[in-house]
């Protein structure tokens, strides 16, 4: 803690807040007994921003800091919340352990959780409970009967606001007014984004909007969910109704858009599908004249090709006939002779007069076999020839 901390403190709490308690305090830290409602003990260690343990009379309590509500790290159905870790690292610092601490009660000493409710000062007199909340590390709370130090808390809080410090500080990114304006800037640039020419960059703009708007709904929801969380109560009052008003007329507005480049998008998708349906039937229409024109030409050059060939089918049998030798006359048979007219043979002479019988002679030799061949009755003849059954004698024909 800082020396003007440290200062400022002693002015606020030291001074003007119970200065009977501040003696009563210093007394105690001073070894000089006890005093009636207040107690001094020893830091052990740090839970979290809010609770810490202290040995009290030899015994180890877990003391809850009393008006003073710090962002959640421990809880076991909540998940670590913005400047938690911030918080539990400041009162780390601040009261390392071994720190003599003076403890002063309210009217309830316990909470449900078995906790011992306390302030807890330090020697040079700094109320730990306020100086948490002035850091903007933890906001007041108000749970009755215990108001006895609400008062103070509540003005360290309103200081650590003017200054914008921890949960106020837009710098803080997880804090209220950091998330609020990145929100709307991101609503607003979606909303402010050109839809474009097509359907598809329409179609991105409209996918851009509808994100920023469900993460405003979403801040929007968690608003009025966590409206008991140290995150809304830094923000509760006229400024969070601020907040939430701005979200609110953002919202209404980036869905008017969305409605708006929604039907540009449509209208857009109707227009590309009925050029692109155009452009289709004009292909296929360019398509169909090109492939009859391919055929046209083909039947051409199929009638050019086939009337060459006729040409040198015509011209290769000239010249073949050209060079053919000429071929002999065919065979005409020679025309028959005429048939000679029929001679009747001369009269035989008289046989001559018997003449002595020679004397015997050696026998003849056997007279020469006829020739199977019947000779020609047709001498001289060589026209066609009819042949009897057999092909043995024939006739002319």
């Amino acid at each position: 803690m800082t020396k003007a901390a440290t200062a400022t403190h002693r002015r606020r709490f030291g001074k003007s807040w119970k200065t009977g308690l501040a003696v009563m305090l210093a007394a105690l830290l001073a070894g000089c007994g006890s005093t009636a409602g207040a107690e001094t003990g020893s830091v052990v260690r740090i839970v979290d921003g809010d609770t810490l343990i202290i040995n009290i009379g030899s015994e180890n309590e877990t003391v809850r800091l009393l008006n003073v509500d710090t962002p959640e790290t421990k809880h076991p159905d909540k998940p670590v919340q913005c400047m938690g870790p911030e918080a539990t690292d400041f009162l780390r610092d601040l009261l390392p352990p071994g720190t003599q601490v003076g403890l002063d009660y309210d009217e309830e000493r316990t909470d449900r959780y078995g906790r011992t409710l306390a302030a807890v000062w330090t020697a040079d007199e700094t109320l730990v409970n306020a100086e948490i909340a002035e850091q903007g590390l933890g906001v007041a709370v108000l749970f009755e009967p215990n108001d006895k130090y609400y008062a103070p808390v509540r003005a360290a809080q309103a200081k650590a606001q003017k200054q914008q410090r921890g949960l106020y500080d837009s710098a803080t990114e997880c804090s209220v007014p950091a998330e609020v304006g990145q929100t709307l800037q991101s609503l607003s640039d979606a909303i402010e984004a050109p839809v474009g020419s097509t359907a598809d960059s329409a179609a991105a703009t409209a996918a851009t909007l509808v994100a920023a708007l469900a993460a405003a709904e979403a801040l929007d929801e968690a608003f009025d969910a966590g409206k008991n969380t140290a995150r809304w109560l830094a923000v509760a009052g006229a400024k969070a109704t601020g907040f939430t008003s701005k979200l609110g007329a953002k919202i209404a507005a980036g869905k008017d858009r969305l409605e708006e480049v929604e039907a540009k998008a449509g209208k857009l998708e109707q227009a590309e599908a009925k050029a692109a349906a155009e452009k289709k039937a004009e292909a296929k229409r360019q398509a169909a004249a090109a492939k009859a024109e391919r055929e046209r030409k083909a039947a051409a050059a199929a009638e050019r090709a086939a009337q060459r060939a006729a040409e040198q089918a015509a011209a290769a049998e000239r010249e073949r006939l050209r060079n053919l030798k000429p071929e002999p006359a065919p065979y005409q048979p020679p025309a028959p002779a005429a048939p000679e007219p029929y001679v009747p043979p001369a009269p035989k002479p008289a046989p001559p007069a018997p003449k002595p019988a020679p004397a015997p002679k050696p026998a003849p030799a056997p007279a020469p076999k006829p020739d199977p061949k019947p000779a020609n009755p047709y001498p001289g003849y060589t026209g066609p020839r009819c042949y009897d059954p057999g092909g043995i004698t024939w006739k002319p024909c």
